[in-house]
């Protein structure tokens, strides 16, 4: 299934385009969207939707760039614990400054930052001044007591009336974030709340991706979607207030469920009894998603979803060895893992990465040192193994094996001279005084591109990197951290047995 297109951007992009602007034309031209999930860089719609684009929601602002602004907002209270967005493993202020480097590399208008929840803490102070420097306003709005559920204070001049207004021209606002629970939602009603208090007209909506409203709960697309918040304890259910509204099943998630009748009774207060804007009957009514209408191949996107429900197991499998995850996190995975029908060993590359790993013992000869297997299954179906040596880590010998196989190039001719890796050993060893010689798959990159300088076979094989971008890989040992990193800059899709290696590698 490696390869197999399901999704067509084009098609999901004229949709979703056209409901936007079907959205914000019943709210008198005023708009405010919440953009939930990843902006940009989207890598679990990717691997779900095989074929979408991870930066497809910026070519959908890109086409509605005359008619929008963006609002990005921040937790002050997540600034302050250092919280960390997982995919790039970078903080919240890190991601907040990339994100907005980002928006304007794609010539997209950004209005402000809203620091929310804010009550003093330095780190967002420090951020308000990094932000300021690149000339972009930054307000800050503090902590509503009671909020949620306290509405008669909220929707009132000591609620969002003390929060600063956030002044706009277009009819869209998107309005995103660093995270879940950046105060998207807040900051919207906030806006709403101070538009109608002055007579302006304005709506809210939603945009999430995931789940898809009109596939059942039991679409593994959806499950992945609770695999991915597993460790929120998020799950999918048929949303009641649709059902009793329209007669027609709908799916949304238990948070949106839960929080509807408090937003719904936030927003009347906002608008007004008898108002004469459309009153949303459901959550789902809210959302404005139409991805299900980019799938072209149900049964790809059906296997790609179980892929990559087994990935998350292995994900907080890994995470839980280390310290950083619940065991019950990993309970709830196995449970959807066993509703789609799935178990670990369906994962392709994992039983040769194990039965390298057992090779690699048996050739050991009596040294009793640490035996790890990694394999990659290639964009043909083919599995290429690797394993640990005195000279590799097992996950860069995969690599090299892979490139060979793609570049045709036979198992006798070496990619990498004798000379390079004995002055990298050399570095690492006598100048670094680092106890592990053997090469990640950081170092073997550059080893490969130094090479190719003077040796055609590495060219040959250097050539075909980009070949490797979202093909699977499973290793048996926690992968250290020039392993991951090097892997995560090819685009390997990598899951491990997270055993441990003498050198206690761990994911930071």
């Amino acid at each position: 299934m490696v390869g197999k297109i399901g999704f067509d951007n084009e098609k999901y992009l004229t949709e979703q385009s056209q409901a936007i602007l079907d959205r914000v034309a019943q709210f008198g031209d005023k708009l405010y969207l919440e953009f939930g999930g990843k902006l940009s860089y989207d890598f679990h719609a990717a691997r779900v939707l095989p074929g979408y684009d991870a930066n497809v929601k910026i070519k959908l602002l890109q086409r509605l760039r005359d008619k929008i602004e963006i609002i990005f907002c921040v937790s002050a209270k997540d600034l302050a614990k250092g919280r960390r967005r997982g995919d790039f493993n970078i903080t919240y202020d890190v991601a907040t400054l990339r994100a907005l480097d980002d928006l304007r590399d794609y010539d997209l208008p950004i209005t402000a930052v809203s620091i929310n929840r804010f009550s003093g803490e330095s780190a967002a102070k420090q951020l308000k001044d990094k932000v300021e420097r690149r000339g972009i306003r930054v307000y800050t709005q503090s902590d509503i007591e009671g909020y949620p559920t306290n509405v008669d204070l909220i929707v009132s001049e000591d609620g969002y009336g003390k929060n600063p207004y956030i002044e706009t021209s277009k009819p869209i606002v998107i309005i995103t974030g660093a995270g879940p629970g950046s105060g998207k939602m807040a900051t919207g009603l906030s806006q709403m709340y101070h538009d109608h208090q002055a007579g302006r007209g304005s709506g809210f909506a939603k945009f999430e991706t995931f789940p898809i409203w009109c596939l059942p709960v039991s679409h593994p697309v959806n499950i992945a979607y609770e695999a991915a918040t597993a460790d929120i304890a998020d799950f999918n259910l048929v949303d009641p207030f649709h059902l009793a509204a329209y007669d027609k099943t709908a799916v949304n998630y238990n948070r949106d469920v839960e929080n509807f009748p408090i937003l719904l009774n936030i927003i009347d207060r906002i608008v007004g009894a008898g108002g004469d804007l459309p009153r949303y009957q459901s959550p789902t009514d809210m959302g404005v998603n139409c991805a299900a209408a980019g799938i072209i191949d149900d049964e790809a996107v059906r296997e790609a979803s179980r892929q990559e429900i087994l990935r998350r197991y292995f994900r907080y499998h890994w995470e839980y060895r280390i310290g950083a995850e619940h065991q019950e996190t990993v309970q709830r995975v196995e449970a959807l893992m066993q509703r789609v029908g799935v178990k670990a060993e369906d994962r392709k590359p994992l039983p040769m990465a194990r039965q390298s790993a057992q090779e690699a013992e048996s050739q050991d000869k009596g040294n009793k040192g640490v035996f790890c297997g990694a394999a990659i299954e290639l964009p043909s179906g083919e599995v290429i193994a690797g394993k640990n040596s005195p000279l590799f880590h097992s996950g860069s010998a995969a690599v090299l094996n892979a490139v060979k196989q793609l570049a045709g190039i036979p198992d006798n001719i070496d990619l990498l001279p004798a000379s390079v890796i004995s002055n990298l050993t050399h570095l690492k060893r006598d100048l670094l005084g680092m106890s592990a010689e053997s090469l990640d798959v950081n170092e073997i990159l550059v080893a490969l591109s130094i090479s190719a300088t003077a040796n055609p076979a590495a060219e040959a094989g250097m050539n075909q990197l980009a070949n490797l971008k979202g093909c699977e890989m499973h290793m048996t040992h926690i992968p250290s951290q020039g392993d991951h990193a090097g892997l995560r800059r090819l685009g390997i899709h990598l899951t491990t047995d997270a055993e441990f290696t003498p050198g206690g590698y761990f994911l930071r």
